[in-house]
């Protein structure tokens, strides 16, 4: 007579191998914190004007394959690809270990190679940066289009390395009945957080290229029909940013007391506090002049929201 595998026995499989490498299982993680870094150092090239650091030069800076006796703004940028090529080597690591690791078909596997394709889109992007000449003190109406689009792959990266690192700790679910509706709530929230993020990479560079005086002539520099594109936009993401907050906490809310799932709940928790620290920060931002340093918390923390909202809403689909 034939063997059947019940399910439990395939989930007490992988929990017994997943034990026996735990560190293996911690490398998603790592991952994922690795390239949340790289990415704040591309904030910092962004917000220190060193993006022009190595010219036109793409994958080589200024010509060469390591610059020498170089500007500080040709080290700032040349650190960021290198750092940018060991996120990939991890990347390409992941995917290796996810095919060794876990059967054909497991959701680790897509994840991962998710992950490599948004993060070799991330490099055609950030290369045609470079070699389209979109740094440094560029304004050009296609920078302030090219922005956003290059945001919105860095969070398609991040979610995917955040699903991976959910995964890597757990097997695929048996798919719920009422999946298909659970977790519109998290969707827009993420819908959301998107939109806010790729206003906010626009208004990031409108604080670079024409530093904000201070906060009592915001507004008006935003409704000023003289001012310039870049500076006119600055009021939209603020006013998004304060809706995506409201919304972000009554979806949260709305989750930990309808989901009985730790999957669910922890998320949510952290998502509400996120949104709450999101909108504080924010206003420090404004309060100080917009300062690098601020920029760059700002921007983590809108990394790590997304985070939340992306584990949040894959618990709806599991619960």
């Amino acid at each position: 007579m034939k063997n059947v595998r019940s399910p439990g026995a395939d989930v007490g499989a992988w929990h017994s191998a997943t034990r026996r490498s735990g560190s293996l299982r911690r490398f998603p993680q790592f991952t994922l914190g690795f390239n949340l870094a790289v990415i704040l150092w591309g904030a910092y090239v962004r917000a220190s004007g060193s993006g022009a650091g190595c010219g036109r030069h793409w994958p080589l800076c200024n010509g060469v394959v390591v610059p020498r006796g170089a500007r500080l703004e040709t080290l700032v940028e040349f650190g960021h690809r290198v750092t940018s090529g060991i996120a990939l080597a991890l990347i390409v690591g992941l995917v290796v270990w996810a095919f060794r690791a876990t059967e054909p078909g497991h959701r680790l596997r897509r994840a991962a190679v998710a992950s490599l394709v948004f993060i070799v889109t991330e490099a055609l992007i950030g290369a045609g940066l470079v070699t389209l000449g979109l740094v440094g003190q560029d304004s050009s109406l296609l920078r302030i289009v090219y922005l956003p689009l290059h945001l919105a792959n860095t969070f398609c990266l991040i979610a995917a390395l955040t699903l991976a690192a959910l995964w890597a700790d757990r097997p695929a679910p048996v798919p719920p009945a009422r999946q298909a509706t659970s977790a519109v709530g998290g969707w827009v929230t993420l819908g959301l957080i998107l939109l806010v993020a790729t206003t906010g990479a626009v208004t990031a560079l409108g604080d670079t290229l024409f530093p904000v005086g201070s906060l009592g002539s915001f507004p008006a520099e935003g409704v000023s029909p003289a001012a310039q594109l870049l500076v006119r936009l600055r009021v939209v993401h603020p006013a998004l940013a304060v809706l995506g907050a409201v919304v972000a906490c009554v979806v949260g809310y709305r989750a930990i007391s309808r989901f009985g799932s730790r999957a669910v709940e922890r998320p949510a928790r952290w998502l509400i506090g996120l949104s709450i620290g999101q909108l504080a920060m924010g206003t420090l931002n404004l309060l100080l002049a917009v300062p690098i340093a601020t920029q760059l918390l700002h921007l983590l923390l809108a990394d790590l929201m997304w985070i939340a909202a992306v584990a949040m809403t894959a618990g709806m689909r599991e619960t």
